[in-house]
């Protein structure tokens, strides 16, 4: 394609070169670059790919999309400025791929807790009902149990090449639906302009990610731009900024709750540590639904699921069927089995909010039971401090025991966050001690935990890493429980 095919509709300035050669490929990763490329010059928080111009010539570009001047570039080198070249990327890429989103129905999920778990409900009903399913999640990205050719090099939501090109790939495969993880930062950055979205679903705010917007209004304003952008939106009449997010949407508007009237409500509740049940409400249709993972949280998930793939065109009876088969996300609520008799809880709660929903699932089951609760944390160093003693403080209103220790500090002192951990449990009555080392940590929970005990280790939940200073090691916090058993079975 041409590039001014590729920039059509964008203001820009050809400031060296022509703007009618053809583009056979697009990077903004030098590492990765292509000949004959073009070299997107993108301005990150911490990194302006703009310094890496000149590498990415000396790879094989020979064209550069620009937001500022760069000095001594080859005559041989076409050069466009632009005034954003994030959103130009988003623009180009779409339009390079052929505009894939549009081929797929597409679902967005947005909020700061339970993307994933909804992602994967979505996934799975729409595979039992047959269906063939993209996904993009923090997990993986995958069609089927196939994971994607495009390389997952974001964590979570994908930048715009890689997203377009996942589509791509998605609609080379006969994939009819995509389900995928919208986070604030990407909505902000444009990551995911131009992506046609057929539902958006909002599932809650609470604090997290103010290191990168600041104040919760800039996170909830980010987290706003999904529905802008959809026909449909999917939105937790319960949290305090539905009305919000309502009021200041372009889409039509579908409500899910517990408390509050919405179009889909769950009734006459009943909890177990085993799972769930409830009596769906949708347009004086009552049905009963039953989840084979517990907690309250896990209802939401489920009711967003229900609403989202029923306005896809699909029956409720069918949808709860499908419902019924699944039995839980890798890394969120998940059970570690074992034979010493008490329940251990692998869990990815990182936030205030997402800790205490997982905490207060073991509530009514704790007195009728007669146990305790452990808990084994930490906190990500180069994150929101201030969530720290807020999650210590929650832990310990909580928990019978807690394990303070490391999360994935990177280059902070991890005795500071853990210190700083420390500020909010002391608040509480609550027993803890402080472990740095994160393994040895999880097994003196463990040890510490006798049969018909909950053992819950948060933070991590699928993550098979562990980032300390500037290196990465493998650590996956299973594992470690599974090696504890293999040597400390009581049978």
């Amino acid at each position: 394609m041409k590039m001014k095919d590729l920039l059509k509709g964008i203001h820009y300035e050809v400031i060296q070169g022509t703007d009618e050669i053809n583009v056979p490929n697009i990077s903004w990763d030098s590492r990765s670059l292509k000949p004959n490329s073009l070299f997107i010059c993108v301005k990150n928080k911490n990194i302006d790919r703009h310094d890496y111009a000149h590498e990415a010539i000396n790879v094989g570009a020979t064209a550069l999309l620009i937001e500022h001047k760069i000095e001594n570039i080859p005559n041989s080198v076409n050069v466009i400025k632009v005034k954003n070249t994030k959103l130009a990327m988003a623009i180009i890429a779409s339009r390079f791929y052929d505009e894939p989103s549009k081929k797929l129905n597409l679902i967005g999920i947005t909020g700061t807790n339970g993307k994933t778990t909804v992602t994967f409900f979505i996934t799975k009903i729409l595979e039992c009902i047959g269906r063939k399913v993209g996904i993009i999640s923090t997990i993986e990205n995958r069609i089927g149990n196939t994971p994607l050719i495009t390389a997952k090099l974001n964590p979570t939501t994908p930048d715009s090449i890689e997203l377009q090109s996942s589509f791509a790939e998605m609609i080379e495969n006969n994939v009819t639906d995509a389900v995928m993880e919208v986070t604030s930062i990407a909505l902000e950055q444009h990551r995911t302009y131009m992506c046609d979205f057929d539902i958006g679903i909002f599932t809650n705010l609470t604090q997290d990610h103010l290191d990168d917007h600041g104040t919760m209004e800039n996170y909830k304003n980010a987290k706003m731009k999904l529905f802008k952008m959809c026909r449909f939106g999917i939105i937790n009449a319960d949290d305090p900024v539905s009305q919000d997010i309502i009021q200041n949407s372009t889409c039509e508007i579908i409500t899910y709750g517990i408390n509050t009237a919405a179009d889909f409500m769950a009734k006459d509740i009943k909890y177990s540590q085993e799972g769930v049940s409830f009596t769906l409400n949708f347009c004086d249709n009552h049905k009963k639904v039953k989840l084979n993972v517990p907690g309250e949280f896990n209802v939401y998930n489920a009711l967003s699921a229900i609403a989202s793939c029923y306005f896809l065109g699909f029956p409720l009876h069918i949808i709860i069927a499908a419902l019924t088969n699944i039995n839980g996300v890798k890394g969120r609520f998940e059970v570690v089995p074992n034979d010493n008799g008490y329940l251990v809880i692998v869990d990815y709660a990182h936030t205030p909010d997402s800790l205490k929903n997982i905490l207060t699932t073991f509530g009514d089951v704790k007195e009728q039971v007669q146990s305790n609760l452990i808990v084994v944390f930490g906190c990500g160093g180069e994150r929101d401090r201030t969530k720290r003693p807020i999650m210590g403080e929650v832990a310990g209103n909580f928990a019978d025991y807690c394990v303070l220790t490391c999360d994935n500090p990177r280059k902070e002192d991890p005795i500071r966050i853990i210190e700083e951990i420390e500020e909010g449990i002391e608040r509480t009555s609550c027993p803890y001690e402080k472990i740095e080392d994160r393994k040895v940590a999880i097994h003196t929970a463990l040890k510490k935990a006798n049969p018909s005990d909950v053992v819950i280790i948060a933070g991590k939940g699928h993550e098979n890493y562990q980032i300390l200073k500037d290196k990465v090691i493998h650590f996956d916090d299973v594992e470690v429980v599974m090696e504890y058993f293999s040597l400390h079975s009581l049978y």
